[in-house]
């Protein structure tokens, strides 16, 4: 999830796979969030579900009490020519409606904490953790 303009830019246009999902309030400025689609052919809705939530909370838009999400691939984003950071044009899009709950919200945060901290550290890693400590 892009924080600012320059996150949602690197996220979005440099980061993400073309057959990821991407996500973004609808006409409102806010964050881009992509669910990473791996080899995965469907992503279950509850997962789209929070990441509208997610998107929708990290909007302008969250103080309203129903929020359209635009949903689509990531190949059908681009960046129109001379554009500022975070400005995309998109299509092929499906609307989702949700209502921001903060306390959703931060139980989804905290379930992605726990799962990143629960993660095993990869070899290349633990080896560059030990020769600098």
């Amino acid at each position: 999830m892009g924080r600012n303009n320059l996150q949602n830019d690197r996220l979005t246009l440099r980061a993400s796979a073309k057959h990821d999902l991407w996500l973004h309030v609808k006409g409102e400025p806010g964050s881009h969030v992509v669910i990473e689609r791996g080899r995965a052919e469907r992503i279950p809705e509850s997962t789209i579900e929070e990441a509208a939530l997610l998107a929708a909370y990290f909007s302008r838009a969250r103080d309203s009490a129903t929020v359209p999400v635009d949903i689509t691939e990531v190949r059908n984003v681009w960046k129109p020519n001379g554009a500022r950071p975070g400005f995309v044009l998109y299509d092929q899009q499906r609307t989702l409606f949700v209502t921001p709950d903060r306390t959703e919200v931060e139980s989804i945060l905290q379930r992605r904490a726990d799962a990143k901290h629960d993660e095993p550290t990869p070899p290349a890693q633990a080896k560059l953790k030990e020769r600098w400590t």
